[in-house]
């Protein structure tokens, strides 16, 4: 089933699902914490709960990225996706206690997360059969929009309303990806080359390994900020709404970013941006675990977040399109998702649970940034081999 109007832009068909998928992050990563805090749970028990959000992206894309390359017809995995997560969110209002808001947010997320990767590789087919790869980001950019829309609005609204409010918004945004899966189509198929090499000889080449180490290592240091951010700013005295604004203002700056990439990817290859966002979070992790306390050195920290989530998305989805191609594009998306969302994210929220009421947020964001250096040295080995 698909409904697409007439002379209805491609751009804003493509435009239209990102800004409600990352709408839905806009809503989950600032605020699902404080929720979960509202509703009782200490720091451990947010961060395994915030993990479950990272560890589906480990299973869900890779089952799903193999159904799209074998059975073809992406776009009506994506709308399958789509509507499941949105029905299985529905059950969070009747869920009590851990156990039933534990299975609730596995049975939304793994549906929730299948669908991106798919998309991903809906979105450059179609702008490789116009000659248009380089423009991916200005699509891209919509769903930052969606975030930043999202995660302004939502602040005031808890603030007004109470963390009960974040529940019926969220289910609105399900509905909302999938009703915009229903306007995009399949492009058609591309030519695949008769003799490709076998995912199995490319995953053991020394620069696909460095890459997903990377990627991994990117992720493991974002742990504390999406899991325990909003927690740590609030209990510092920010407001919902500024601490909101203070995300918005993050994801406004990689909107800027998104705007001007294009240009940066015709002088610099991707593993030097690849390499620049790492060193970027480095300083970002540092600034946020030890000056919180300062405004202005948090508004710094978030406008890095241009370079340490745009830049390295960018980056990393034209090296994922140089590495995996032909019908080993769904699985080469899919991959990237489990290894640096998934694996990478599971990981840092996980262990970022556990530091933080041991040994405290300064020394749990500092360990975040050396994370952060370790990828780094590993992209400078990727950057100075090809």
């Amino acid at each position: 089933m698909r409904i697409i109007p007439p002379k209805y832009p491609l751009y804003w068909r493509l435009s239209n699902f990102y800004f409600f998928y990352f709408a839905v992050l806009g809503a989950l990563v600032p605020y699902w914490g404080l929720w979960l805090q509202h509703r009782g749970f200490n720091a451990v028990a947010i961060g395994e709960l915030m993990a479950i959000l990272m560890v589906t992206k480990i299973i869900a894309p890779n089952i799903w990225g193999w159904l799209g390359d074998h059975l073809g017809h992406r776009m009506s995995i994506v709308r399958l996706a789509a509507l499941l997560s949105m029905v299985s969110f529905i059950g969070i209002y009747g869920a009590e206690g851990y156990g039933l808001i534990a299975l609730v947010m596995v049975l939304f997320s793994f549906f929730w997360n299948a669908s991106l990767p798919q998309f991903e590789v809906v979105t450059f087919t179609y702008l490789r059969r116009d000659g248009k790869v380089s423009r991916y980001a200005l699509i891209r950019i919509w769903g930052s929009i969606g975030f930043v829309v999202v995660v302004a609005l939502l602040g005031m609204l808890v603030d007004q309303y109470g963390a009960e409010v974040i529940m019926p918004v969220v289910l609105a945004l399900f509905a909302g990806i999938w009703l915009s899966a229903l306007l995009v189509s399949d492009p058609d198929p591309e030519p695949h080359p008769s003799q490709q090499e076998p995912l199995r000889k490319l995953l053991v080449q020394p620069t696909v390994l460095g890459f997903f180490a990377v990627i991994f290592l990117m992720q493991v240091s974002h742990g504390p900020y999406y899991t325990f951010y909003s927690i740590h700013m609030s209990e510092y005295g920010y407001s919902k709404t500024l601490i909101g604004q203070l995300w918005a203002s993050a994801v406004v700056a990689e909107v800027l970013l998104f705007m001007v990439i294009h240009q940066a990817l015709a002088y610099w290859r991707a593993e030097w941006l690849l390499l620049a966002s790492l060193l970027l979070a480095a300083l970002r992790w540092s600034l946020i675990g030890y000056w919180p306390d300062s405004l202005s050195a948090l508004l710094f920290a978030q406008l890095l977040h241009a370079g340490t989530f745009g830049l390295s998305h960018v980056a990393s989805m034209h090296l994922v399109q140089h590495h995996f191609r032909g019908r080993l594009q769904g699985r080469g998306q899919a991959l990237y998702s489990s290894i640096s969302y998934g694996a990478g994210g599971a990981v840092g929220s996980l262990c970022s649970g556990y530091l933080w009421e041991g040994v405290g947020a300064g020394l749990t964001f500092a360990l975040a940034a050396l994370c952060a250096l370790l990828g780094a040295l590993i992209a400078g080995w990727l950057a100075c081999r090809r």
